[in-house]
């Protein structure tokens, strides 16, 4: 890696955007890197479109605000594309990473994105597939371990498991480790 990477995520209140951002940087700890992992918090009230932000380094990181260039952006709730300006600032490179079933060229199209890499992930089939609820935040992590290859796979479902042991049965954590790994693999690049 050698650089600072930075990670937008897109989301509503209350869908664990901030959780998923903690995990995504908790894995990155776990493998000696250096990370910041920080809400934007504001008036939100559940259900408002909020951001989170991680920033994953191999060196310390040195800056402390909120991310404007981001080289990802994760989009948690695809109903925020044309709501919010997701891509404000998104780096010519950048990578966008979106919970949908459209595909990676219909998502690039609906995003206006002329450069960089689309991947898609129906994150909310998995999840009510495998957990029964609609909650595609830490699923989106398989995608953004996949995707950006910043972390691997055996991190983020050790940090989760971690995570979600200290107040969940065996039975739901294993279920939220089956859905990872679905998204690890399900992730479409385009």
């Amino acid at each position: 890696m050698g650089k600072l990477i930075e990670i937008r995520w897109h989301g509503r209140a209350g869908q664990g955007v901030v959780t998923a951002g903690e995990l995504l940087a908790e894995a990155a700890m776990q493998e000696g890197k250096y990370f910041q992992a920080f809400p934007d918090y504001g008036p939100e009230r559940m259900g408002a479109p909020i951001k989170s932000y991680t920033r994953i380094s191999d060196e310390p990181i040195e800056v402390h605000h909120q991310i404007l260039h981001p080289d990802v952006i994760v989009v948690v709730n695809p109903n925020l594309i044309g709501m919010v300006d997701l891509t404000e600032g998104l780096k010519e490179d950048g990578i966008a990473i979106v919970n949908t079933p459209d595909s990676p060229e219909e998502v690039r199209k609906k995003l206006g994105l002329k450069g960089g890499k689309v991947a898609t992930l129906d994150a909310t089939r998995i999840a009510m597939d495998t957990l029964g609820r609609d909650i595609p935040s830490t699923l989106m992590l398989g995608a953004v371990a996949k995707v950006t290859g910043l972390v691997s796979l055996d991190s983020v479902l050790h940090c989760t498991k971690e995570r979600l042991g200290e107040k969940l049965r065996a039975e739901v954590v294993e279920a939220n480790l089956t859905a990872l790994k679905r998204a690890y693999e399900e992730v479409k690049e385009g």
